[in-house]
């Protein structure tokens, strides 16, 4: 904590600001524990956060948990991204518990990332702890780093899905998660 408030004091003395000022004189430290929360996914495991929270269950039907918002860091800036995940999943004799999806999807969204990689690995962690027949993952979100600063595209949004399992092979079983997901 001691070297993340150290940065913050020299990247606001960097910027021209006098860190002894009234506004500023806690900053440093407020900024660095702001940073320690935003990126707390670091310090937890799949394990950890899905807590023994599955199971045993006759379901084969489609389990869908919709507009989970996210917060997350671009790794590029350091801007926020902020938007929703939709989560699905086939289960195999196994559900997990509702709120372990959003869960997982924390524990990934609170470490510096794109958003590309961050869908695959909320999939890639659904699939493995439900072992389930197929997962479904979209993110929709919009991203400071475009809307803040160079093009300055206040409209724009990104979408991205990972399809593992029956969602990638099966059409029918993507249609129709892709249709209870549309607004």
């Amino acid at each position: 904590m001691e070297s993340m408030t150290s940065a913050y004091r020299s990247i606001l003395e960097s910027v021209g600001e006098d860190v002894s000022r009234d506004g500023l004189r806690d900053t440093p430290e407020r900024a660095a524990k702001a940073m320690e929360f935003l990126t707390r996914g670091y310090h937890q495991t799949l394990e950890e956060v899905v807590n023994g929270a599955i199971f045993e269950s006759d379901s084969d039907e489609m389990v869908i948990v919709r507009d989970i918002e996210l917060y997350s860091l671009c790794e590029h800036h350091l801007l926020p991204f902020i938007g929703k995940c939709h989560v699905a999943y086939l289960p195999r004799g196994k559900v997990i518990g509702l709120s372990k999806v959003a869960r997982i999807v924390d524990m990934y969204a609170r470490r510096l990332q794109i958003q590309e990689s961050l869908t695959k690995q909320i999939a890639t962690a659904v699939l493995e702890v439900t072992g389930g027949i197929g997962v479904g993952v979209i993110i929709e979100s919009q991203h400071m780093c475009m809307m803040m600063r160079g093009v300055q595209k206040q409209n724009s949004s990104m979408t991205t899905s990972a399809m593992l399992g029956r969602f990638r092979s099966d059409i029918n079983t993507r249609n129709e998660f892709l249709s209870l997901v549309r607004d």
